[in-house]
């Protein structure tokens, strides 16, 4: 089995935070993606964090707003396509790029139980 090299997009946002027509900002980031045609995207819900503002925060009782990131994985060529318009998405939060190497077994590879 033999690794691509790739792009690996993360993208720190609170749950709470809308786009401009009142969609949830997670929902309008993976839809943006998908019609880009990037090739997969994840939301995750976070537990607990805190950001620059050192202001912690977590799921409670009245509220309070949660941690999501975004993660999406796609050639560097697509990724930075996208970076333009998603950047313009993401008022209060954080934008990262890393490089990974992803590994994806075809149905032709022999299994490890053989």
């Amino acid at each position: 089995m033999t690794g691509s090299k790739r792009k690996y997009l993360q993208v720190f946002i609170e749950d709470t935070d809308t786009w401009d027509d009142g969609t949830p900002l997670h929902e309008a980031i993976v839809r943006m993606l998908e019609k880009r045609g990037i090739a997969g995207a994840t939301v995750w819900n976070g537990i607990m964090g805190y950001g620059e503002s050192r202001q912690v925060h977590r799921t409670g009782l009245f509220g309070d707003q949660r941690p999501m990131i975004i993660t999406a994985i796609d050639s560097e060529q697509k990724i930075r396509a996208v970076l333009p318009q998603l950047l313009k998405m993401v008022d209060e939060g954080l934008v990262v790029l890393l490089d990974a190497e992803v590994f994806v077994k075809s149905a032709e590879e022999p299994s490890a139980k053989s």
